[in-house]
C-alpha cells in the first residue's frame, strides 16, 4: 500500500505522525512510503533519515498522492485541495464539534480514522492517551508561566488521562486539587490514578460553582467522544471568579468547558475575558514536539501496520479499536454523534466497510 505523510499545517504544529524507524518498519514490509520533504523538520528528523529508512521524499503535495494518509492533526483548508475521492486519512480528525469540516470530507468521499476515538475492550485509548499524559501535565507548567506562580488553587473537570495528569502535577507542586468527573465512580478512579492527595466528587453544577470560585485555576479536561464539549463554566460564573484566575481548557477541540473559552494559538495563547485569563490552544503537546512525536508514533504504527497490511477494509472489520475509530466511510457517516452534529445521514459502518 502506498502510505503518505505530509506536512502539518496547522499553526503552531511541529509533530509527524510516522518517524525513520517507523518507516523502515513499514517499509520493510513492502508498503511504498511517501514523506513530504521537511515533514520532520520540526523535531530535527530530516530528510535524510526518511530516505535511510526507506521512504521517497517528495515535494509537498506529493506526499497526498497516497491510499493511506498518515498525520497528526485534523485536515486544514490548505489541505483539502489536495485530497481525492476514496482515500483513508488516520489522524487526529476532532469532528465532533465541525460540522463544516465533517460536510467537506464526505462530499470528497473520505474515509476518516480519528486517533482520538480508537478504544480497546479495556476501555483505554492507546493513541489519545500518550498526549493526554503530555497536555495534563503542560496544563499546569503554562499557569505556571501566565499566572506567575504556582497556583495553589486547582480545580480539574474531567477524570480521564488529561484530568488525571493535570490533577498529579498540580498535587505534587503542593496544590489543594479538587477533581470533578462525571459519575462518583470516576472521579474515585481518578484519584486513585492521580496517586497523590487530592480530592474528588461528580461534575454537579453546585460543586462547580463552589469550587471554580475559590480556584486561581481551572483545568478543562471534560470530553465526550466525537461529541461537542460540555458547557460546564457558564459566563456568569466565569464572571464570578477570582480576578486574574486562569483557565487552561484543554477540551477546546471540542469547543471547550466554558462559554468564554475560544480556539487561540501557540503563537497568540491567551486571552483575558470577564477577568478570567483564557489559555485554549488545541494542539498543546505540538510545543514538546520531539517527546510528543516519539510517543506518539510507536502508539501509531501498530494501527498503521495493520490499515496497510490488512487493507483498510478488512482491518477495520478485524479490530474494534480500528472500527470505532471510523467516523467516515468513503463518504459516509459512521459515527452516530458526527454525523448528527453535520446533518448526515448515520450509517453502520459494518454494512458498508466490505473487504
Amino acid at each position: 500500500m502506498r502510505i503518505g505523510v505530509p506536512r502539518e499545517t496547522k499553526e503552531g504544529e511541529r509533530r509527524v505522525a510516522l518517524v525513520p524507524d517507523s518507516v523502515a518498519t513499514l517499509a520493510a514490509e513492502g508498503h511504498d512510503l511517501v514523506v513530504a520533504n521537511g515533514a520532520g523538520a520540526g523535531v530535527e528528523l530530516d530528510d535524510r533519515a526518511y530516505r535511510a529508512a526507506g521512504a521517497r521524499v517528495v515535494d509537498a503535495p506529493g506526499a497526498w498522492d497516497a491510499d493511506l494518509i498518515v498525520k497528526v492533526k485534523e485536515i486544514q483548508d490548505a489541505d483539502l485541495p489536495h485530497l481525492r475521492r476514496g482515500q483513508a486519512i488516520f489522524g487526529f480528525q476532532q469532528l465532533g464539534n465541525d460540522a463544516a469540516l465533517t460536510r467537506a470530507l464526505a462530499s470528497r468521499g473520505l474515509t476518516a480514522i480519528a486517533y482520538e476515538l480508537a478504544r480497546t475492550s479495556d476501555g483505554r485509548y492507546p493513541l489519545l492517551a500518550p498526549m493526554s499524559e503530555i497536555a495534563g501535565d503542560m496544563a499546569i507548567q503554562v499557569a505556571n508561566q501566565f499566572l506567575g506562580r504556582e497556583p495553589a488553587t486547582v480545580l480539574v473537570l474531567g477524570g480521564g488521562g488529561v484530568g488525571i495528569a493535570a490533577a498529579r502535577t498540580a498535587a505534587s507542586q503542593g496544590a489543594r486539587v479538587t477533581l470533578l468527573s462525571r459519575t462518583r465512580e470516576s472521579a474515585e478512579r481518578a484519584l486513585r490514578a492521580v496517586g497523590l492527595p487530592a480530592d474528588a466528587g461528580v461534575a454537579a453544577p453546585a460543586a462547580i460553582e463552589r469550587h471554580a470560585l475559590e480556584a486561581d485555576l481551572v483545568v478543562g479536561a471534560a470530553a465526550i467522544a466525537g461529541a461537542p464539549t460540555p458547557k460546564l463554566l457558564p459566563r456568569a460564573l466565569v464572571a464570578r471568579m477570582r480576578r486574574g484566575a486562569m483557565i487552561v481548557d484543554v477540551a477546546i477541540d471540542g469547543g471547550g468547558v466554558a462559554e468564554t473559552s475560544r480556539m487561540t494559538s501557540h503563537a497568540e495563547p491567551t486571552y483575558v475575558e470577564e477577568g478570567v485569563i483564557h489559555y485554549c490552544v488545541p494542539n498543546m503537546p505540538a510545543a514538546r514536539p520531539r517527546a510528543a512525536t516519539e510517543a506518539l508514533a510507536r502508539a501509531v504504527l501498530p494501527f498503521a501496520r495493520a490499515l496497510a497490511s490488512r487493507g483498510i477494509a478488512r482491518a477495520v472489520r478485524d479490530d474494534a479499536a480500528l472500527a470505532g475509530a471510523v467516523v467516515l466511510w468513503r463518504g459516509t457517516a459512521t459515527h452516530r454523534a458526527i454525523a448528527a452534529n453535520a446533518r448526515l445521514p448515520y450509517t453502520d459502518l459494518m454494512t458498508v466497510a466490505n473487504p
